[in-house]
C-alpha cells in the first residue's frame, strides 16, 4: 500500500478505537476524529505519562523482592528468615514515612534551598486530579516512594547477620523519613545542587550512594561478624545459603531496573519520549551485561576460578553505574561505564576486607563506590554537565549522609543497642531474633 493509504487506514482505525472506548466524562466527545490529521490530546499524554509512572513504580517495587532474594542467598542459612523479615518491614516503613513527611521534605517548597517542608502528603480527592502536572500526582508519589524504599534495602544487606531487628528498623524510620528525602531535595526537589547544575538522572548518587554511605556508617559502628577477620589479617570465608536464590535476586533487580531508569524519563506522551525510554532500556541492559562479563574475566584472571558472587555483583554494579546517565551515552559508552563498574566491584570487595569492613552482600562496592563512579562520569556523555559540579555533588551527599547516619547509628548503639550477643550470633538470628527458621532441617 502507498504511505497515504496506510495513513488514512490508521486514522480510521484510531477513530474507531476512540469511539469504542468509554468517555472520560458524561458528555465527552470522542478523543480521535476520523480526519487525516490526528492530534494527541492532553488527556492521552496524561494517561501515558501516568502509565509510565505506575509501570515503572511497580517494577521498582518488585526490586524489593530482588533485594530480599539476593540477601537471602548471600547470608548463611541461620539468618535467612531475618533478612526476609527486614526486607518486608523496611519496604512497609518506607512507604509510611514517605507519606508522613518524606515526600513533602523532598519536593514541597525547596525552591533552590536545602530542605522542603514537614507534613504528610495530601492525595487529591477522588476525581479531583485535573492533570495540571501532566500526570496523576498520586502516580508520581508512588514512583518516588519506591525509590525511597530501595535506599533502605541497600543498608539491610551490609549489616546482615549481627544487627538486631528493632534498631535496624529505627534507623530505617530516620533514613526513609528524613535523611533520604532531604538529600533528594537538593537535586530532584529543585534544591541548591539542581541550581548549580548537578545531574543524576535516576539516582546513582541520590539513591544508591546515599544508601551506601548509610550502610558504611552502620558497618563501621556495628563492627564485623565474629570470626570474619583473624588477628593475623586472615579473612574467613562465610559462604551464603543459596547461589540460586542470589542469582534469582539479581535477575529480579535487573528487571526492576528498567522501571528504575526508564520511568525516570518522567514522560511518555510523545514519540520522542517513548524513543528515549527505549534508549534508556537498551543502555541499562548493556551496562549490566558489561559489568557481568568484566567480572567473569577479571575473577578468572585474578583468582584462576570464576567467582559467581562477584559476577552477580558485577551485573548490579553495571546497573548502578549507568543509572546517573542512562539516556545520553552511545552503546560503546554504556558498555564502558558498566564494564568499569564490574571491575570496581572485583577490586573493592577485597579492599574492604583489608580494612576489616564487613559487608555481607557487597552493597558498599556496588551501590556506594559504583554510584560515585557513575555520577562522576556523567559529563563524558552529557555535555550539559561538568566534572567539578558532579564532584561537588558527590562529596556533599557523602559528607551529609555519612555524618548524619553515623550520629543516628551511634545514638541507637548507646541507647537501645545495635548488636546481638556473640552467643545469639553463633546461634543465628532466625532463632534468636525471629523465632522462625528458614531451613529448620539444616540447623
Amino acid at each position: 500500500m502507498k504511505p497515504q493509504t496506510l495513513k488514512l487506514l490508521g486514522t480510521a482505525a484510531l477513530a474507531s478505537l476512540a469511539l469504542a472506548l468509554p468517555a472520560f466524562g458524561q458528555d465527552a466527545e470522542p478523543v480521535v476524529e476520523a480526519t487525516e490529521e490526528v492530534v494527541a490530546t492532553p488527556e492521552w499524554a496524561l494517561i501515558f505519562n501516568t502509565l509510565l509512572f505506575l509501570i515503572g513504580g511497580f517494577l521498582v517495587m518488585w526490586m524489593a523482592a530482588g533485594f530480599a532474594m539476593l540477601e537471602a542467598g548471600l547470608v548463611r542459612t541461620k539468618n535467612v528468615s531475618m533478612q526476609c523479615l527486614k526486607n518486608i518491614a523496611l519496604y512497609s516503613v518506607a512507604g509510611i514515612m514517605f507519606w508522613f513527611t518524606g515526600y513533602s521534605l523532598m519536593y514541597s517548597g525547596v525552591d533552590g534551598g536545602f530542605i522542603g517542608s514537614f507534613g504528610p502528603y495530601n492525595f487529591p480527592a477522588p476525581g479531583a486530579d485535573t492533570g495540571e502536572a501532566g500526570y496523576s500526582v498520586a502516580s508520581d508519589w508512588f514512583f518516588q516512594m519506591v525509590f525511597c524504599a530501595t535506599t533502605a534495602s541497600i543498608v539491610s544487606g551490609t549489616l546482615a547477620e549481627r544487627i538486631k531487628f528493632w534498631p535496624f528498623l529505627a534507623f530505617t524510620v530516620i533514613l526513609t523519613g528524613f535523611i533520604y528525602p532531604i538529600a533528594g531535595s537538593w537535586q530532584w526537589g529543585g534544591g541548591w545542587l539542581a541550581e548549580m547544575g548537578f545531574s543524576d538522572f535516576a539516582g546513582s548518587t541520590l539513591v544508591h550512594s546515599v544508601g551506601g554511605w548509610a550502610a558504611l556508617a552502620g558497618a563501621l559502628i556495628l563492627g564485623a561478624r565474629h570470626g570474619k577477620y583473624g588477628a593475623d589479617g586472615t579473612v574467613m570465608a562465610m559462604p551464603g545459603s543459596s547461589i540460586p536464590l542470589a542469582t534469582l535476586g539479581m535477575f529480579i533487580l535487573w528487571l526492576g531496573w528498567f522501571g528504575f531508569n526508564g520511568a525516570s524519563q518522567l514522560a511518555m506522551g510523545t514519540i520522542a519520549d517513548a524513543g528515549d525510554v527505549s534508549r534508556i532500556f537498551a543502555n541499562t541492559n548493556m551496562a549490566a551485561a558489561a559489568g557481568a562479563v568484566v567480572a567473569v574475566i577479571a575473577t578468572q584472571l585474578i583468582y584462576k576460578k570464576i567467582d559467581v558472587t562477584m559476577v552477580i555483583n558485577g551485573a548490579l554494579a553495571g546497573l548502578v553505574s549507568i543509572t546517573a546517565e542512562p539516556l545520553a551515552p552511545s552503546m560503546p559508552i554504556a558498555l564502558l561505564v558498566g564494564g568499569i563498574g564490574g571491575l570496581i566491584v572485583v577490586f573493592t570487595v577485597p579492599l574492604l576486607d583489608r580494612f576489616k569492613i564487613d559487608d555481607v552482600v557487597g552493597a558498599i562496592p556496588v551501590h556506594l563506590v559504583c554510584g560515585i563512579w557513575g555520577t562522576l562520569i556523567v559529563p563524558l556523555s552529557n555535555s550539559g554537565t561538568n566534572y567539578v559540579t558532579q564532584f561537588i555533588g558527590v562529596i556533599s551527599y557523602g559528607i551529609f549522609t555519612l555524618v548524619v547516619s553515623a550520629i543516628v547509628w551511634f545514638i541507637i548503639k548507646v541507647t537501645i543497642g545495635m548488636r546481638v550477643s556473640e552467643e545469639e550470633e553463633a546461634l543465628g538470628l532466625d532463632r534468636s531474633e525471629v523465632g522462625v527458621e528458614a531451613y529448620p532441617e539444616f540447623n
